[in-house]
C-alpha cells in the first residue's frame, strides 16, 4: 500500500452538494453554543475574563515522554523517544500548555492538519469543501452521524447483521434498523433498491450504515463494483451514506494459493477505493478510528465529511465530550507528523496489514483441516473476523440448539461470538435455520488456533450427536473434558 498525493487542485472539484434538507429540524439552521452566539472569539489584543478556564500554571504535568518502537514490525530493536514539552511548541504539535487546555469541538490543529493530509492521500475526495473533525472513535461518531439525519421514531438502513454498538446507539436513540439482505460482499444494492422503492415508512428512509470493509460480523468486503451500486443507489433514493470503516486499513488481500502462511508484502497489495473516493455529491460521512491501528484506548479518530456537516459535528461535541483528550492528540499528533511521519505511518499500516493476513492465513488453514463437515465460510480479504456457517445437522431447527452449542463451547473451554447479538430482528431471520459463529483472529496467541479450533468442532459434534472419527478432520482431538480448561477466547468486545 502506497498512495501519492493528488494531484487535482481544490479549486477546480465541485463543491459538496447540499443535503441539509435531510437533516432532522434541530440541525436544519446551523447554530453556535449560546455562549458562544453571545461572546464570540476573543482577539489577543483582549482581556479574556468570560470563560471559565483554569491558569495553565496550575498544571502539573511538566512533560510527557514515551519511548516508541520502529513503524516496522520486522525491526523490534528500533526505538525512538516522543516529547512534550510544557510551555514550547513540540515540532509540528501544540506545546503541553495547549494540548492540556480547553478546546474547541474540531479538534487540536496539529492533529486534524495531518488527518487532512493522509485523508487527501489515502482517499482524494472528489469535491472542494470536505474537512475532518477529531473524534473519541467510531462509537461515539456513529451515534451523532445518526442524530443529524434520524429523531425518535425514525427509520435507518442498516445491514442484516451488524456491529451491537452501532445498534445499541439506535436502541437509546429510539431509531428503528432496517435491515437489508446482504451476500459475500456486503450489502445487496438490488434489495438496497427495492427496499427504498418499497418503503411505506410514516417517515422517508434518510440514511444507511455501513461498514464496507471487514464487516463486522461477517468479514465481508465490498468490491469497487459493489462499491459504486451502493453509491448509485444512494443517489437514487437521496440518502447519506455513514461509511463506518475501522478496519479499511486492514485490507489483507486475498488467501495464497499455496499452503504458505506467512506474511504478504503489502506494499504491492492496493486498497480497494473507499465509497469516500467515489463520493461526487458529498453524502458520505466516513468514520475512521484508530482503535484497530494505533490501540483502542487512545479513544481517538476522525470524521470525514462536507464542511457544513462538520459545523454541525462541532456542536455534537460541544455538548457531549467537547473533543478528544487533548493529551491522546498531542501523542498521536507527535508520532505522525514528527517521529514517524506519513511514510512511517504507512510503513506501519502495512505491517499490521502482513501481521493479521499470516494469522488470517493460518487460523483459515486450521480451520478447513478442523471444521470440514462442520461448519463452511468464505476467507476474508480484509479485518480481523471469520464468520462461520455452523452445521448443526438435524439440531438446526431446534431453537435451543445454538445455547446449548454456546454451553458446550464455554465447557470445552474456547469462546467465539454467536450470531444473535449482530442480527438485526425481523421476522426473516428470526425463522432462519441458519446458525453462525464469529471468530476474532486478532487476540489469542497463534499457538491456541489450532486447540481452539479442536475445542469447537468436538462442541458442534456433541449438539449433532455425532463422534469425531475422521482423523483428517480433527488429527489431535481429545475427550470432552469434565473440568473446563481454561478458555481460550478467539473473540473480540466489538
Amino acid at each position: 500500500m502506497s498512495f501519492t498525493t493528488s494531484t487535482a487542485l481544490a479549486s477546480k472539484l465541485p463543491q459538496a452538494k447540499d443535503l441539509s434538507h435531510l437533516f432532522v429540524p434541530t440541525f436544519r439552521i446551523h447554530q453556535k453554543s449560546p455562549f458562544k452566539a453571545v461572546m464570540g472569539t476573543p482577539t489577543l489584543d483582549m482581556i479574556n475574563m468570560a470563560g471559565g478556564v483554569p491558569h495553565p500554571s496550575t498544571f502539573p504535568l511538566e512533560q510527557v515522554q514515551a519511548t516508541v518502537r520502529a513503524p516496522s514490525h520486522a525491526a523490534p530493536g528500533r526505538t525512538g523517544t516522543l516529547s512534550l514539552e510544557r510551555t514550547q511548541a513540540n515540532g509540528s504539535t501544540e506545546s503541553l500548555n495547549e494540548l492540556l487546555q480547553y478546546n474547541d469541538g474540531r479538534g487540536m490543529a496539529s492533529y486534524c492538519r495531518f488527518l487532512r493530509q493522509f485523508t487527501e492521500q489515502a482517499h482524494a475526495p472528489p469535491y472542494a469543501d470536505w474537512d475532518v473533525v477529531a473524534s473519541c472513535g467510531n462509537t461515539d461518531s456513529i451515534a451523532k452521524a445518526v442524530s443529524l439525519f434520524c429523531q425518535q421514531g425514525d427509520h435507518i438502513i442498516v445491514e442484516q447483521y451488524s456491529f451491537p454498538g452501532a445498534l445499541s446507539n439506535l436502541v437509546f436513540a429510539k431509531v428503528k434498523p432496517v435491515p437489508v439482505a446482504m451476500d459475500i460482499e456486503g450489502v445487496d444494492p438490488v434489495a438496497l433498491d427495492s427496499l427504498c422503492s418499497s418503503w411505506t415508512g410514516a417517515t422517508p428512509l434518510r440514511a444507511i450504515y455501513v461498514i464496507p470493509t471487514g464487516q463486522n460480523p461477517t468479514g465481508a468486503t465490498m468490491s469497487l463494483a459493489r462499491r459504486k451500486a451502493l453509491y448509485a443507489v444512494a443517489q437514487k433514493h437521496d440518502l447519506v451514506i455513514i461509511e463506518d470503516d475501522p478496519y479499511y486499513f486492514l485490507q489483507l488481500g486475498p488467501m495464497p494459493e499455496t499452503q504458505d502462511t506467512t506474511a504478504t508484502d503489502m506494499n504491492k497489495l492496493s486498497l480497494v477505493p473507499s465509497l469516500l473516493s467515489l463520493d461526487t455529491d458529498g453524502r458520505v460521512i466516513r468514520l475512521d478510528s484508530f482503535s484497530k491501528i494505533l490501540a483502542p484506548n487512545l479513544r481517538c479518530g476522525w470524521i470525514t465529511a462536507p464542511a457544513y456537516i462538520q459545523d454541525r459535528m462541532q456542536i455534537l461535541n460541544e455538548s457531549t465530550i467537547l473533543q478528544p483528550s487533548g493529551l491522546t492528540q498531542g501523542v498521536i499528533s507527535r508520532l505522525l507528523n514528527d517521529t514517524w511521519g506519513i511514510e512511517g505511518w504507512i510503513e506501519h499500516l502495512n505491517a499490521l496489514r502482513a501481521a493479521y493476513a499470516a494469522r488470517r492465513n493460518l487460523f483459515v488453514t486450521l480451520a478447513r483441516k478442523h471444521l470440514a463437515g462442520l461448519a463452511t465460510f468464505t476467507v476474508p480479504t480484509a479485518g480481523m473476523f471469520l464468520w462461520m456457517r455452523v452445521d448443526l445437522g438435524d439440531a438446526a431447527t431446534d431453537a435451543t440448539a445454538m445455547p446449548r452449542l454456546l454451553d458446550a463451547m464455554k465447557k470445552g473451554g474456547v469462546m467465539m461470538a454467536p450470531d444473535m447479538p449482530f442480527r438485526v430482528a425481523n421476522a426473516a431471520a428470526a425463522a432462519a435455520p441458519e446458525r453462525y459463529l464469529r471468530a476474532a483472529f486478532a487476540l489469542a496467541e497463534t499457538d491456541m488456533f489450532e486447540p481452539a479450533l479442536e475445542r469447537l468442532a468436538r462442541a458442534i459434534a456433541s449438539i449433532r450427536g455425532s463422534e469425531l472419527q475422521d482423523t483428517q478432520s480433527v488429527a489431535c482431538a481429545e475427550p470432552i473434558e469434565t473440568t473446563a480448561p481454561a478458555p481460550i477466547a478467539v473473540n473480540s468486545s466489538t
